[in-house]
């Protein structure tokens, strides 16, 4: 961590939290709703394949979420590795945020192509459920080829090890739903022999218009709660937090989802997640809401969590 980002966390904190300005610290920009994918969870405008922002609207919404404070990025879609402009790709996005001052830069990807050459500072990898499980969701064959090209990244980075460049972090995350919630255990029992990914994000099915039919019973959610809170305490490499999961088990508590502003692929700008304004912030299934409660309540292994993570 280089000592700007030690020193700007604790004046963030002091300035956004203590003195309640309320302004990000993460941005989540979503480039394109094109993909090569068409799953089951997804509300109908996340692949739309209708729309892709210009360089110069990145290069303006970064420098916006840049001077409302935010230091880190999660480029999203779509497939936001899909992203293409006159011979520009998403490392030019990445590259672009760094250049503005962004401390970190995430891409979201379904890896169903070559990942290897992207230069993000962590990867998410959906990973929705081991073998038949994740293709029943994203399509037959998916899981496959997540597999394959998550191989791939991994012999590419330690080709860069090897040459002393940087690498990237290869993570993965799951939304928990009806169709997955049986394939959990096995899903982070094969993140834990991977040699590959190493570690993965526990989410919820989050209740987007035409797609309520996938969430869990709350039972059922606190269920698999209990069993990911048990295998973290075996040392699976499970990203979220204790504190963070066990705050996921409570409906109706406090969100600070304005630690985060996302900008959608129209280019409509929300200072926080857009789900509030759907109303269905009460059954939310992201558990960065769990985090981010915590961290606001200096829960210390939320905070070593994130820190790790992005920094």
């Amino acid at each position: 961590m280089k000592i700007t980002q030690l020193i700007y966390l604790p004046f963030w904190y002091l300035k956004n939290v203590i003195l309640k300005g309320h302004n990000p610290l993460q941005t989540v920009l979503f480039v394109t709703d094109y993909c090569n994918l068409k799953c089951k969870h997804c509300f109908e405008m996340g692949h739309a394949c209708t729309l892709q922002k210009t360089y110069d609207n990145i290069k303006e919404e970064l420098e916006y979420s840049y001077k409302l404070g935010s230091r880190i990025v999660d480029f999203e879609g779509g497939e936001p590795t899909l992203w293409r402009e006159n011979g520009k790709d998403i490392n030019d996005l990445i590259q672009l945020a760094k250049d503005i001052g962004f401390f970190s830069c995430t891409v979201t990807t379904n890896a169903q192509m070559d990942i290897s050459w992207v230069n993000a500072d962590l990867i998410w990898i959906s990973l929705d459920g081991y073998k038949e499980y994740h293709d029943a969701i994203r399509g037959e064959g998916a899981f496959e080829k997540l597999d394959r090209n998550a191989k791939l990244f991994a012999e590419a980075q330690m080709e860069k090890k090897k040459k002393g460049l940087k690498t990237c972090t290869l993570g993965a995350n799951i939304a928990v739903n009806k169709i997955n919630k049986d394939s959990v255990t096995d899903t982070l029992e094969y993140v834990k022999n991977s040699p590959y990914i190493q570690n993965i994000a526990v989410n919820f099915h989050t209740p987007y218009p035409g797609t309520e039919h996938m969430m869990l019973e709350e039972k059922d959610k606190c269920e698999v709660i209990d069993k990911v809170i048990a295998l973290k305490k075996k040392h699976y490499p499970i990203q979220n937090s204790v504190s963070g999961l066990k705050m996921m088990k409570q409906k109706g508590f406090k969100k600070n989802c304005w630690v985060s502003n996302f900008i959608i692929t129209d280019g409509t700008r929300f200072k926080t997640c857009p789900g509030e304004t759907l109303g269905i912030c009460d059954d939310c299934g992201f558990c960065m809401a769990g985090e981010m409660y915590c961290v606001m309540h200096l829960k210390p292994d939320t905070i070593l969590s994130g820190l790790k993570l992005r920094l």
